[in-house]
């Protein structure tokens, strides 16, 4: 009885280590709960050593060994497989490469609302000399405080801004997000279909910024409404809507707040990108298996839910994870370096 027991707790088991490592082949990256499950690798790899310590303690057992010895090897295989997954995407955060004259450089942000202050968010943009900036959940009052800042920094930029339910006093910070966008870079406007919200993400905004004269990047800042499980519908048509933003051909970044790690995009590349055509920046520049969010978590054991990617008139050439602060956003921002590709 015990033995059957034994066989039916490792199969299951098995089951479950399968599904975890590798939803998408189950096609379970988008169902709760293995969406949560699934988000932070590190996580997965911290669970499996708890279990193969536990199997080996229950080795000193004689009646458990052959039980034991399976648990263990399931935790091996299971462990080794998510940490094999979270270093070919990169746990390493060097600093950008040097910029040259047509590099340009993206920053991903949620600023949590006003947990970071128009001072830091200006000095950061200053420092990473950033060309694009995605600040999902920065009000436009906050974006326009920014700008002035950098043009005294002599680092300007031009603000754009999406809002849900401009009609309601005080709403939620998270229902803005904010894009600024360098000079140089040439003019832009946000489509009125992303401004209205007629096309857009469901709960919360993002931003469609177009180039005026039609020969610079398209600029889509993200933020995707988060995978509770009441949201799971609309987080999965955030993700899709994004993915059909980037078609195959159009010059596109995407930048901001996903709500998703790539197993959770699985489905949603098309010629070769992980969003529709656009391909991941970090997990190609080595640091996409580091964990933007919380903050509260070391890099390591975070999520990795922020996000820049390019369709292929770019060439992703660098990109870091930049530290917390301990009073700021929950999330790190991600600062990523991009080159335009020669016809």
């Amino acid at each position: 009885m015990f033995r059957l027991i034994g066989i039916l707790l490792t199969v299951l088991l098995a089951i479950a280590t399968a599904i975890l490592t590798w939803p998408q082949f189950f096609h379970l990256e988008r169902t709760f709960p293995i969406t949560q499950a699934v988000a932070s690798r590190g996580i997965l790899v911290l669970a499996f050593a708890a279990l193969l310590l536990l199997a080996l303690l229950l080795m000193l057992a004689r009646p458990l060994r052959g039980f034991a010895a399976s648990l263990a090897i399931i935790a091996l295989l299971g462990g080794g497989a998510s940490a094999a997954i979270g270093a070919m995407r990169g746990i390493s955060s060097e600093a950008l490469p040097a910029k040259t004259a047509t590099s340009v450089r993206v920053l991903a942000w949620n600023t949590a609302g006003e947990a970071v202050s128009a001072e830091d968010i200006a000095t950061t943009i200053v420092d990473q000399k950033a060309d694009i900036v995605a600040l999902p959940e920065t009000t436009e009052a906050v974006g326009e405080d920014i700008a002035l800042k950098l043009r005294a920094a002599g680092h300007p930029m031009w603000v754009h801004h999406v809002q849900f339910r401009p009609d309601v006093p005080r709403g939620p910070d998270s229902w803005q997000t904010t894009v600024l966008i360098s000079p140089g870079l040439g003019d832009y406007s946000v489509i009125p279909s992303s401004s209205d919200g007629t096309s857009n993400t469901s709960s919360v905004p993002s931003a469609v910024v177009m180039p005026v004269d039609g020969k610079g990047p398209t600029v889509v800042a993200v933020h995707t409404v988060a995978p509770r499980e009441d949201e799971m519908t609309g987080w999965s048509s955030d993700l899709r809507w994004v993915a059909d933003q980037c078609p195959a051909g159009k010059n596109v970044i995407l930048a901001g707040d996903f709500n998703a790690t790539l197993d959770h995009m699985a489905a949603l590349g098309t010629d070769g990108g992980d969003m529709g055509a656009c391909r991941d920046v970090a997990a190609r520049t080595g640091s996409g298996g580091l964990g933007t969010w919380p903050t509260s978590l070391p890099e390591l054991v975070g999520a990795p839910i922020d996000h820049v990617m390019a369709t292929a008139q770019w060439r992703p050439s660098g990109s870091e994870v930049l530290p917390g602060s301990p009073s700021g956003s929950d999330h790190r921002a991600l600062i990523t370096q991009l080159e335009r590709v020669t016809p």
